[in-house]
């Protein structure tokens, strides 16, 4: 049975708030071992063992495409009959794979045990693995464990249960000097541009979490400031502040004016004279604007509903709102973390209705009923919405490719526009 309770919001955050519903029902996501995809991309020495079945090694070979002749950096490790049947020590048999893994790649400097539905279904405790294996190949191997599991966590929270599982091995940072920690998987070229952007502003102590190599952590402490490139790692910036690192509340940076923001929450933080903000930004800015525009004549006044799947979609639909006149039929996210999306929500239309968790055929019923322009969903539902006439955009994508920052706001905008366009070419 569904149960759906209305958040009523707090007076003083303004009487304009959008509407927050909650359901609890049937849920259509991809579980965290997902994540991998782009995380063993990120971390170049590092590889990814889930511990889990064949179904756990297929999900994660075809979401990859990765071809049969190439040397990933992520594996599994089986669990078969008579690992189910308690005929087979599985910690013995773990114990026997990586060792065999780490003679075969000695490239490998950090390994991640990753937990799936399977292994935790028989108890398997993979944190007690990892150290005892840890302990095995000091120094020259690290070995960590986090899970993968899709029983009650979607996608995109095998990064956060990865990114916080790395927490507790940085080193402390002692110095006075202040230091700002970027934290949130970004493809290497996203990285430079903001690592660019913010030596134009005069910034230099400037770190990435998680680094493209897991010799190079950074250091936390008291000194250190942090922003969220995903809104999504709610367990990893809760690990950090433990550790003395203070967040700034930012926007995302999505699109031109997202961007513009969270650059912007860096520069009040680290004193960055107005001036100095506004050179460093003007051309890149400019350039974003200018993509957009090509994009705004194909989105604007369109409907856009959006499944919950990634935890992307309300800084999204603030993008696509905003900056290219998009109408919010309906957001549905599977978490809300109100205080790192505050400042999104506050930017929200007033009567946008923001649905967190999901039921699945309830939320059916209304995408139906509403009849947009395009669907943002999971692949579960595309193919059979796309049947019914629905034009829609895989959640997932939106994860795969990058999309933050000023260069790459028109790619962004072009991964909405294309679908409808594409629908007008089949139907003319």
């Amino acid at each position: 049975m569904t149960q759906v309770i209305e958040i009523h919001p707090d007076n003083s955050l303004g009487c304009q708030e959008p509407k927050l519903i909650q359901e609890r029902g049937q849920r259509e996501v991809f579980c965290g071992l997902t994540g991998i995809i782009w995380l063993h991309r990120k971390i170049q020495d590092a590889f990814f063992l889930v511990v889990g079945s064949r179904t756990c090694a297929h999900l994660i070979q075809s979401a990859a495409g990765v071809m049969i002749f190439a040397e990933p950096r992520f594996g599994t490790a089986i669990i078969d009959e008579r690992d189910l049947a308690g005929l087979a020590d599985c910690n013995e048999e773990l114990d026997k794979i990586v060792g065999e893994l780490l003679e075969r790649r000695p490239d490998i400097k950090l390994l991640f045990l990753v937990g799936s539905c399977p292994s935790e279904v028989i108890k398997l405790d993979l944190s007690r693995a990892a150290l005892r294996l840890s302990h095995q190949f000091s120094p020259n191997v690290r070995v960590l464990n986090y899970s993968g599991s899709g029983i009650e966590t979607t996608f995109t929270q095998g990064e956060d249960a990865c990114l916080a599982s790395m927490v507790p091995t940085l080193a402390k940072h002692t110095t006075a000097q202040k230091q700002l920690l970027i934290v949130g998987t970004l493809a290497d070229v996203v990285e430079d541009q903001f690592r660019a952007l913010f030596s134009k502003m005069g910034l230099e102590h400037i770190e990435f979490f998680p680094p493209r190599k897991s010799t190079q952590l950074p250091q936390v402490g008291p000194n250190t400031l942090f922003l969220l490139a995903q809104p999504f790692l709610a367990d990893t910036a809760k690990a950090l502040e433990d550790l003395g690192a203070q967040h700034l509340p930012a926007p995302f940076p999505l699109g031109a004016m997202g961007t513009r923001a969270w650059l912007a929450q860096a520069a009040k933080a680290f004193g960055v004279p107005n001036d100095v903000f506004e050179a460093a930004i003007e051309a890149p800015q400019k350039r974003a604007i200018q993509a957009l525009s090509k994009h705004r004549a194909e989105l604007k006044d369109k409907k856009i509903f959006f499944f919950p799947d990634s935890q992307l979609e309300i800084p999204l639909a603030r993008f696509l709102h905003h900056e290219l006149g998009m109408q919010l039929s309906e957001v549905g996210t599977p978490y809300l973390h109100r205080r790192h999306l505050q400042l999104e929500l506050d930017q929200l239309p007033p009567n946008t209705r923001i649905v967190e968790g999901q039921d699945v055929d309830e939320q059916l019923d209304r995408c139906r009923a509403s009849n947009p322009d395009l669907v943002v969903c999971g692949l579960g539902l595309a193919n059979p919405l796309e049947a019914e006439g629905y034009t829609t955009k895989w959640a997932i994508e939106l994860v795969f490719t990058p999309i933050q920052g000023f260069e790459q706001a028109g790619d962004l905008a072009g991964l909405f526009s294309r679908p409808l366009i594409r629908r007008l070419k089949l139907v003319a």
